[in-house]
């Protein structure tokens, strides 16, 4: 099944202490932002990329794009005050009622093909569908500095991205969240309060978020392990 893909790219990044962007710092030859955009425009089933981002960096994100020859990109959205308004005003410009749609981390860059699509056709038969990966370490509870319980790691689970919804369900799970002054950490929790099923599709341990400077270190070497 087609879908469309949007790809917040607007925040600053501060835990990564690059003094910029940190979409635009380069992961072996090539910005991390471009590698992520690399995996979708090749991706035959996806039809367009919609990339949010902040308007000061408009003409920067031009040049990459045409650069490294990105062309599923049809749309530069401005971002918002927070990444739920990055992703809604993305959505906004979404066309087609009967549309999937995915959501991606920008600074995500090692999303595969073969995990999009049994994302994908897991959420045209559910409507809504996220990767994730078990959690491996022992996971404690914690206030005030002190170990309150052990959590039963079993059922627990690390969510990645993309995440795969029917468009008029994420719409209305976004409409649900304005109204009710719900800020979510993810598009997943936005749907929840909906109390619709979310299926789980095993993700990919190595489908890391860069944030971090450490996690650039790590990207490093998955990319080099890649490139063998």
């Amino acid at each position: 099944m087609e879908y469309t893909v949007i790809i917040p790219a607007a925040g600053s990044g501060k835990r990564m202490n690059a003094g910029k962007n940190k979409q635009f710092i380069m992961l072996g030859d090539k910005p991390v932002i471009i590698h992520t955009l690399s995996v979708f425009e090749q991706d035959p089933h996806c039809n367009e990329i919609i990339l949010v981002i902040n308007e000061m960096e408009r003409e920067y994100f031009k040049e990459l794009l045409c650069s490294f020859k990105i062309q599923k990109v049809k749309q530069l959205i401005p971002g918002g005050a927070e990444r739920q308004d990055s992703v809604y005003n993305g959505l906004m410009k979404v066309e087609g009622a009967n549309s999937l749609v995915l959501v991606h981390d920008g600074a995500r860059p090692f999303i595969t093909i073969e995990k999009i699509q049994e994302l994908v056709k897991k959420a045209s038969e559910t409507s809504a569908a996220i990767l994730a990966v078990p959690v491996k370490d022992t996971i404690k509870k914690v206030n005030n500095g002190l170990v309150e319980e052990t959590v039963e790691r079993s059922s627990l689970w690390a969510v990645q991205t993309p995440q795969a919804f029917h468009v008029q369900l994420l719409r209305q799970a976004y409409e649900h969240a304005f109204q009710t002054n719900f800020l979510g950490t993810d598009e997943a929790s936005l749907v929840e309060r909906l109390h619709k099923p979310i299926a789980v599709v095993s993700g990919d341990y190595e489908n890391i978020k860069l944030t971090t400077p450490e996690d650039i270190v790590y990207g490093e070497s998955i990319l080099n392990n890649q490139q063998k």
